[in-house]
């Protein structure tokens, strides 16, 4: 989803009224008008306390900006424009200032199951860290833009999590796993979603799977699957080992002239040490007094 760039809003920074010689100023017209009541002549009076209400109002004008906060400023429906200076400031008092954090949010995702790119159920979940870049996009081009953020987190991990398997050992010459390539897949993350929060004007610092997992019911039988894949792993390590020991002892002896073996012996030699090197048991040996003919 983009947002038309004719229908964006973009922020327009303020630079405020300082509000400290305004507070002093009210200070001052608050003595003034209190003397006035107390000791100046009916129509003074009278003047004075006129004054009463706009004093209330302009009071309204005060608003504090704390350090990473900002305040956007409305009047009657256009937006004039925002404050990221921090300190206190004057504006118009009938301008409404909405508080805007700049401070960098965590969203820690709920736990979803979804199904991975072969149809394998998973329960996936991650963890966003994100702050508002555009405080004008964020408060009139989505409803709110937390709710937004929280909303467009759920539907990109789900894109992720449909779009790769769960692991290498479940398709074949897969590049990008989910559990596999955790690089590759925070940063593909991050991309999907600073794409889909850009409307909202907001930045993605940083994005990553904080929890992956089969769901519980193929839990079991994909870890005996991960278990025996493992196995065969291993034993194709082992016979490849086994495999270059036979070769170099066989050309050691042939090299060195230490045993002449014709085809028969060299096959039952190959034979015996492949069962001594890949056995899962210590061999037994075995005293031959005869020959291997008889």
């Amino acid at each position: 989803m983009k947002t038309d760039s004719k229908t964006a809003t973009p922020e327009k920074k303020l630079e405020p009224t300082n509000g400290w010689p305004v507070l002093g100023a009210w200070f001052a017209a608050v003595a003034t008008v209190a003397t006035s009541i107390a000791l100046a002549p009916v129509p003074l009076k009278v003047v004075a306390v006129v004054c009463i209400p706009v004093l209330v109002i302009c009071l309204a004008g005060f608003y504090i900006v704390n350090p990473n906060m900002s305040r956007v400023l409305v009047l009657f429906g256009k937006y004039k424009g925002s404050v990221r200076k921090d300190g206190l400031f004057w504006t118009n008092p009938f301008m409404s200032k909405q508080k805007i954090s700049l401070r960098a949010h965590n969203f820690d995702g709920g736990t979803i199951k979804v199904n991975d790119s072969l149809g394998n159920p998973i329960e996936i979940s991650a963890v966003v860290v994100w702050r508002v870049l555009d405080t004008a996009r964020a408060s009139f081009d989505v409803e709110d833009y937390e709710h937004f953020v929280h909303v467009q987190s759920d539907a990109a991990l789900r894109s992720l999590a449909t779009a790769h398997p769960y692991d290498d050992l479940s398709a074949e010459g897969s590049e990008i796993t989910l559990r596999g390539s955790q690089e590759e897949v925070a940063d593909e993350l991050q991309r999907q979603l600073s794409d889909r929060l850009s409307d909202a004007g907001i930045e993605v610092i940083e994005a990553r799977l904080n929890h992956l997992a089969y769901a519980q019911e193929i839990a079991s039988a994909m870890l005996q699957r991960q278990q025996a894949s493992a196995v065969i792993a291993a034993r194709r390590e082992i016979v490849a080992g086994a495999v270059g020991m036979v070769e170099l002892a066989l050309e050691q002896l042939s090299n060195q002239g230490i045993l002449e073996l014709d085809d028969e012996r060299r096959a039952t030699l190959v034979g015996n040490l492949l069962v001594v090197l890949c056995g899962q048991v210590n061999p037994t040996p075995v005293l031959n007094t005869g020959s291997l003919y008889s």
